[in-house]
């Protein structure tokens, strides 16, 4: 019979995974508890406790991405865009296309054209 040792190395990547793999666990255990039922957890969002605002979560999503910081797929946070008003109805639309110039009426074709 041969006895192995456990290795240093191996010893370390036990703990880092059982640290992966148990501290998402722990993190949600403050609000989300095991249940049984189909989802397998029941959700307490009054158990979470957050010392910031959503004003400041946001500012510094911002930041963050003003400051080039956020992985990729994290920077397309949604900036907020002015609002352009109400648009324009079909009629307003079939009298500007009746009333343009001929010049007009060739740089709109040449723009939407496909070549």
């Amino acid at each position: 019979m041969t006895q192995q040792r456990l290795s240093l190395s191996s010893m370390i990547a036990a703990a880092a995974a059982v640290a992966a793999l148990g501290l998402p666990g722990m993190a949600s255990a403050a609000y989300e508890h095991p249940a049984n039922n189909e989802i397998g957890v029941i959700v307490h969002p009054e158990h979470f406790k957050s010392e910031k605002t959503r004003a400041q979560v946001k500012a510094e999503a911002e930041a963050a991405m003003r400051q080039g910081r956020l992985s990729y797929g994290e920077s397309n946070y949604p900036i907020r865009t002015p609002d352009a008003g109400p648009g324009k109805t079909r009629v307003q639309v079939i009298n500007e296309l009746r009333s343009e110039s001929p010049a007009e009426r060739d740089a709109r074709l040449r723009l939407y054209s496909a070549g």
